[in-house]
């Protein structure tokens, strides 16, 4: 069973100030299963952002639609939870309470919150940093307290926008394999952006390769490699040569257009 179904989407923005539309997005469908790892990778600008908000309820689609779990998206919800580039946490809050702080805007009581936000910072791996405050913390810890907030919610499905773009190499790798710990024991469904095709094909189950703008999905790749993967193994890398094969072949839309 499809844990999300994407159906002929389009998107289509009014760009009043030179009185013309600008096709974001055009026909996108997509079946992803639950406890999939997905990866959406393409070009800057190519709509796998303004999708992911779409799945999240941020967004409407001007054509088309999206379900979760045979529901119809109207805007957002619990049953999806979103990790950002930046973490967004609350600078005048300590680790346990950004994790647990939308239990705190649901009325529960301190003792509550702090209990269940420490099985997910125990989960992430931020056991001791319970008191710090974000200013204390890497960008690489803040990010993991931004995954903690998020599975927190207990979302059958995680929406992850380039939360690694802004790290150093060896920061991001850490991360990327601290986030298949996390969803091997976790066992939800992810959808993650990423321009990286290294990145996509370290994480993805599946990797979903976008055109440039307007956005369509110019195919859905298998990744039956094994975990961890090797970066630098024939395999890895032939399927690396078809993705950038891929990208190359359909130039952006111009400006004119």
């Amino acid at each position: 069973m499809s844990n999300i179904l994407i159906d002929g989407v389009s998107k289509v923005y009014a760009d009043k100030a030179r009185g013309r539309e600008v096709t974001a997005l055009a026909e996108v469908s997509l079946e992803v299963k639950r406890n999939d790892f997905v990866c959406l990778l393409g070009p800057s600008g190519c709509g796998k952002s303004t999708l992911l908000n779409m799945i999240a309820g941020f967004e409407k689609p001007t054509s088309g639609s999206i379900t979760v779990d045979g529901e119809a998206v109207t805007g957002p919800g619990a049953d999806r939870g979103v990790v950002f580039q930046q973490a967004n946490l609350m600078p005048w809050l300590p680790v346990w309470e950004n994790v647990a702080f939308h239990l705190k805007m649901r009325g529960a009581m301190k003792a509550i919150r702090r209990e269940q936000a420490q099985i997910y910072i125990d989960l992430v791996g931020l056991t001791g940093f319970e008191n710090h405050y974000p200013a204390e913390l890497s960008g690489g810890m803040n990010q993991r307290v931004g995954i903690a907030r998020a599975l927190l919610m207990n979302p059958g499905v995680i929406l992850m926008d380039e939360p690694f773009g802004a790290l150093d190499e060896q920061t991001r790798m850490d991360m990327q394999t601290e986030l298949l710990r996390i969803w091997e024991k976790s066992q939800g469904t992810i959808v993650f952006v990423t321009h990286g095709i290294d990145e996509a094909l370290t994480l993805g189950d599946r990797v979903v390769v976008m055109s440039a703008r307007p956005g369509r999905i110019a195919e859905v790749l298998e990744i039956d490699l094994p975990r961890p993967r090797d970066i630098t193994s024939p395999h890895f890398n032939d399927v690396k040569r078809h993705i950038l094969s891929l990208l190359r072949s359909a130039p952006a839309e111009t400006a004119a257009a």
